[in-house]
């Protein structure tokens, strides 16, 4: 118990020891900090957080990461379909498939993959 204290004392000495180490070495300066600044599609992020941004970029990242999620749920139905009844897992994929599809279909429809109208 005794060495399990020190142990636990001495990691948080040298912990402490590091960080304040890196803060007192590291050089920040205004023109560091603007470039360390977060940049994402495109706006300023120091400018006002109202100005309007463009919804196709939007419902891209949203139709991105709508497959992505597919693609990351199916890789373990494949693994596993040597251990479960290769008819229900057929099944279910397919389900699976046909509402993505029906979902891009209907996306499709309404004009929202359309860059310019």
């Amino acid at each position: 118990m005794l060495l399990m204290t020190i142990l636990s004392i001495m990691a948080a000495t040298l912990s402490i020891a590091i960080m304040m180490m890196c803060t007192l070495i590291s050089k920040t300066s205004k023109k560091d900090r603007e470039s360390m600044s977060p940049f994402e599609c495109g706006f300023d992020p120091k400018s006002s957080a109202r100005t309007p941004f463009s919804v196709q970029f939007f419902l891209i990242a949203v139709l991105f990461l709508i497959f992505d999620i597919e693609i990351a749920i199916m890789l373990p139905v494949i693994m596993t379909m040597k251990l479960s009844l290769s008819k229900t897992w057929m099944i279910t994929i397919m389900m699976f498939i046909i509402i993505l599809i029906m979902g891009l279909y209907h996306e499709w429809n309404n004009g929202v993959l359309e860059w310019a109208k």
